[in-house]
C-alpha cells in the first residue's frame, strides 16, 4: 500500500493537498485487447445516437474491447460536442468497473474543461489515485488551459507555480505554452515576457512557438521595439523565425504605419526563403486599407496571386470594406463578384460590408436585393444584418418599413443586441417618433438588459434635440439613482441642450460641476459651450471662454468656426479681442 498526495482544487480557487491511500491494480486489469472491428465501427460514428448504440455494444462485448477502443469513441463524441452523454459513458464504465487508463482520464477532464466545469474535472484526480494511475503533463495541461477558458487567470498562474514548486510536473513546452498563451490573450503582456525569461533559465528551452507567442502579444500591446529586439535576440540563438513571427511583426508595424519596416521584413522573410502566406497578405492589404490605400492593397493581392499565394474570402473582405468606407460602391461590388468568379464563396461579413456600404450611399434597392441573395446562397443574415439595415432605413426616413423589418427580424429567432437598441432608439428620435422611443426605453430599463451609459446617452440627447430639454435633464439626474457614472459624452450631451434653449448660466455650471465630479471635458465639450455664446452674441464670455480654450490646447471644430466667421463679419472689432490659437492644437 502506497500513500499518495492529491492536489485539491476548492471552489475559492485555492489548491491543497489530500493524502489518499491507493493500492495498485494488478498488471493483468490493465491488459491491451485490440479489436479492430470496434476501431472500424468508431470511424462510422456520426451522431449521438450512433455513439450510444455502439459503446452499448461495446461493453455486452466479452471480452471487453480494448481500452484504446473506448478512449477513441469518448474523444469523438468530444468533438462532436456532446459533453454530458461523455460524463454519462463513463460513470457507467466505472460502474460496471470497466478498466480505465489516463487517455480516458485526461480525456473526460478535457470534457469538463470544454464545459467551462473545471472544477469538476479537478474531482477526476482522485480516480487517478484510486486506480493507481500515474498524473501526467497532459493532465495538467489540460486543467490550466481550462482555467484560463473561464478567465480564472490567478487560479491558472497559482496552479501552474505550485505544479513547478513542489515538483508536482514538470512543465514542458505544451504547458508553457498555454500558460504563455492564456496570459497574452488576456493583456497579460509583461507577465508573459517574464515567464520566457524563466523558461529560459529552465531544463525546457523555448523554441519559435513560444517566442512567437510572446512577439505577438508585445505587437499587439504596440510594444513594437520591445518585439524586435526579442526577434533579433532569437536569431541570435539559433532560433530561426518563421512565417507567423514575421506575421506578427508585419502586423504590429501595418498598425502603426511604419511602412519602412513592413517592406523590410516582407523582402528578409522572402530573401531567407519564408513565403508569406494568406495571412501576411491579409495582415499588409488591412493595414493598406486602413490608411486609405485601398488600390495599392488591391495591387499587392494581385502580386501575391501572381506569386502563387491565392487570398481567401478575409482577404477580399478586407479590401471591399475598403472601397465601401471610400464610398466607391462600383469597385467593391466589382471586386465582391470576381471573388465570386474565382469560387471563393462570400461569408456573411462579405454581405454586411457590402449592405453597410449601400446604406451609407442611401442606396436601399441594392441593399434589399443583396439582403435577399444571402439566403439564396445558403447563408442566414445575422443580427448585424438587420442592424445594418435597420439604420439605413430610419436614415431616409422610412420608419414604417424599419419596424416592420424588426419584426421579421424577431421572427427569426434573433433578439436585437445593445447595438440593435441603440439602432431603433437613434431611429425614432432623429424621425421624431419621440413616444415610440421612450416606450422602447422604458422596456429596456423594466428588463435591464443593456442598460449601460451609452443608451442614456442616446435618450438625453434624442430628447434634447427633440426639444424635451426637462424631460433629459430628469433622466440625466437619474442616472447616480441607477448606479451609472456620467461620461464625457454625457455631460457634452446635456451641455448641448442647455445651449439650444439658451441657458447659457446652466451650461457653464453643468460644465463646472463636470470637472469637479472627476469627468474632463473635452475639445468637444468646449465647442459645444462656445458654438452657445457665439449663437447668442454673448461677446464678454466669448472672449473670456476663448481665452480659456486656448489655455487648455483646444481648437476650433468646422461649425464654431463658421459661427465665430459670422460674428467677425458682423463685429469685425472683436478680432483684436480673440486670442491667438496655436495651430494643430487639439486633445
Amino acid at each position: 500500500m502506497t500513500r499518495i498526495s492529491l492536489l485539491r482544487y476548492s471552489s475559492n480557487g485555492i489548491f491543497r493537498f489530500i493524502s489518499f491511500s491507493a493500492i495498485s491494480p494488478s498488471a493483468s486489469a490493465f491488459a491491451i485487447r485490440y479489436y479492430s472491428s470496434f476501431h472500424c465501427n468508431i470511424e462510422n460514428v456520426k451522431c449521438l445516437d450512433d455513439a450510444l448504440s455502439l459503446f452499448r455494444r461495446m461493453i455486452r462485448t466479452q471480452p471487453l474491447p480494448s481500452v484504446v477502443s473506448f478512449s477513441k469513441l469518448l474523444k469523438t463524441m468530444v468533438n462532436m460536442k456532446h459533453y454530458s452523454a461523455v460524463i454519462s459513458l463513463v460513470r457507467k464504465m466505472l460502474k460496471l468497473n470497466i478498466p480505465i487508463n489516463n487517455i480516458i482520464l485526461n480525456i473526460v477532464i478535457n470534457n469538463y474543461c470544454l464545459m467551462h466545469r473545471s472544477d469538476c474535472g479537478f474531482s477526476m484526480l482522485a480516480i487517478y489515485l484510486k486506480n493507481g494511475i500515474p498524473f501526467d503533463v497532459v493532465t495538467f495541461s489540460t486543467l490550466l488551459r481550462g482555467l484560463f477558458a473561464e478567465n480564472k487567470i490567478k487560479d491558472a498562474v497559482n496552479l501552474f507555480k505550485k505544479l513547478v514548486r513542489e515538483d508536482i510536473c514538470e512543465p514542458n513546452e505544451f504547458m508553457y505554452s498555454i500558460v504563455m498563451n492564456g496570459l497574452s490573450k488576456r493583456g497579460h503582456t509583461q507577465k508573459t515576457f517574464d515567464l520566457l525569461r524563466v523558461m529560459e533559465q529552465g531544463s525546457t528551452k523555448p523554441d519559435a512557438y513560444i517566442y512567437n507567442i510572446v512577439i505577438d502579444a508585445l505587437c499587439k500591446d504596440r510594444m513594437l521595439d520591445a518585439a524586435f529586439s526579442l526577434f533579433e535576440e532569437m536569431k541570435q540563438k539559433g532560433i530561426p523565425p518563421n512565417v507567423v513571427t514575421y506575421n506578427s511583426l508585419i502586423d504590429g508595424f501595418c498598425k502603426l504605419g511604419r511602412w519602412e519596416e513592413v517592406r523590410t521584413l516582407f523582402f528578409e522573410m522572402v530573401n531567407l526563403n519564408i513565403y508569406p502566406d494568406v495571412c501576411t497578405l491579409t495582415i499588409v492589404t488591412d493595414g493598406l486599407c486602413k490608411e486609405g490605400k485601398v488600390e495599392d492593397a488591391e495591387e499587392v493581392m494581385r502580386h501575391m496571386i501572381g506569386k502563387g499565394v491565392e487570398p481567401n474570402v478575409v482577404t477580399y473582405n478586407v479590401i471591399i470594406d475598403g472601397y465601401c468606407l471610400r464610398g466607391q460602391m462600383d469597385r467593391a461590388r466589382r471586386l465582391f463578384d470576381s471573388m465570386i468568379g474565382k469560387s471563393i464563396k462570400p461569408d456573411i461579413v462579405s454581405y454586411n460590408i457590402l449592405i453597410n456600404g449601400y446604406c451609407k450611399d442611401n442606396k436601399l434597392d441594392e441593399t434589399m436585393h443583396l439582403f435577399h441573395e444571402i439566403s439564396r446562397n445558403g447563408l442566414r443574415p445575422d443580427i448585424f444584418t438587420y442592424s445594418i439595415i435597420l439604420k439605413g432605413l430610419f436614415d431616409v426616413g422610412r420608419t414604417d418599413f424599419a419596424q416592420k423589418f424588426f419584426v421579421k427580424m424577431q421572427s427569426t429567432g434573433l433578439k436585437p443586441n445593445l447595438c440593435t437598441n441603440l439602432i431603433l432608439l437613434r431611429g425614432y428620435f432623429q424621425n421624431g417618433l419621440v413616444e415610440k422611443a421612450m416606450s422602447l426605453f422604458h422596456e429596456l430599463e423594466i428588463q435591464r438588459e443593456n442598460t449601460d451609459i451609452e443608451l442614456y446617452n442616446v435618450v438625453i440627447n434624442g430628447l434634447c434635440k427633440n426639444g424635451s430639454l426637462d424631460k433629459a435633464h430628469a433622466v440625466f439626474e437619474k442616472l447616480s439613482l441607477i448606479g451609472l457614472f456620467p461620461n464625457v459624452i454625457t455631460y457634452t450631451t446635456i451641455i448641448n441642450g442647455f445651449c439650444l434653449e439658451g441657458l447659457l448660466d446652466e451650461a457653464k455650471n453643468m460644465l463646472r460641476k463636470m470637472e469637479e465630479n472627476g469627468c474632463s471635458p473635452n475639445n468637444g465639450t468646449y465647442n459645444v459651450v462656445l458654438r452657445g455664446f457665439l449663437k447668442f452674441s454673448k461677446i464678454s464670455e466669448i472672449t473670456t471662454f476663448l481665452k480659456e480654450m486656448n489655455e487648455r490646447g483646444f481648437s476650433f471644430d468646422a461649425a464654431t468656426a463658421k459661427l465665430l466667421i459670422h460674428l467677425l463679419a458682423e463685429n469685425p472689432s472683436l478680432l483684436n479681442m480673440i486670442p491667438q490659437f496655436h495651430s494643430g492644437n487639439k486633445k
